[in-house]
């Protein structure tokens, strides 16, 4: 077995936050009132894991649809208001991470202040301040690896040292490109609509786990405990 790591990398959206049911509905719901047909399942795949601009370029390549700079705000402030409204912690993410057994960071394909706004509403953020990063600070966002290596390099970790934990394919690719061990995460309630489970063991991740609070010891033992499922 591996090694334990020196550095977690927590994905925030669908890993930290149940937020994704939130984010990529408001998204499909402008998507929609903009005249473009989208399903559930087409806007998991496009929108899930991915940066702003990511999401522009998949709604130019996929639907030939251009939102003006002015939607893209609205759908920024909808998402914040319902945030405030109903934003949840990923159930048993608070107890794991004050028993984890590294450090840790996070390296989200959202806004610095998005990551913060999230963190802070559901009583996280103390937890993981100062160490997060975003894909507004690199190049190229998920599933290109400059996010995870960036985040690696600030933490003065080596990629091999480092285990990510992800949700969405996008971010498993990112992860992988990057040299490091990947957990998949499939607990957020936008799993089964999103099809998680098959999306993520095709990329054979390390493991596959969706109860938060076996992480720990996922991270120490040399098994993968009951409930979580080495790949």
């Amino acid at each position: 077995m591996p090694a334990a790591p020196k550095l977690v990398i927590f994905d925030c959206d669908g890993v930290l936050v149940d937020s994704e049911t939130i984010s990529v509905g408001v998204l499909a719901e402008f998507v929609r009132a903009a005249g473009t047909a989208i399903g559930d399942g087409d806007a998991y795949r496009l929108f899930l894991g991915r940066s702003v601009d990511a999401v522009r370029a998949a709604l130019v390549s996929d639907f030939g649809l251009r939102l003006a700079p002015a939607q893209f705000d609205a759908i920024r402030n909808e998402t914040y208001r319902r945030f405030r409204a109903a934003l949840k912690p990923m159930p048993g993410v608070a107890e794991a991470l004050a028993r984890l057994p590294a450090r840790r960071c996070v390296a989200s394909s959202s806004s610095p202040d998005r990551v913060r706004l999230a963190l802070s509403l559901t009583g996280l953020l103390e937890m993981l301040q100062p160490h997060i990063y975003s894909a507004s600070m690199v190049a190229r966002g998920k599933p290109a690896p400059d996010l995870f290596l960036h985040a690696a390099k600030e933490m003065g970790v080596r990629q091999e040292d480092c285990v990510v934990v992800e949700d969405s394919p996008a971010g498993i690719d990112a992860a992988k490109r990057a040299g490091m061990r990947v957990f998949a995460f499939t607990g957020g309630s936008h799993a089964d609509a999103a099809g998680l489970a098959d999306a993520l063991e095709a990329l054979r991740p390390d493991a596959m786990f969706a109860d938060m609070s076996l992480l720990p010891g996922m991270l120490v033992a040399p098994r993968v405990p009951k409930g979580g499922r080495a790949v």
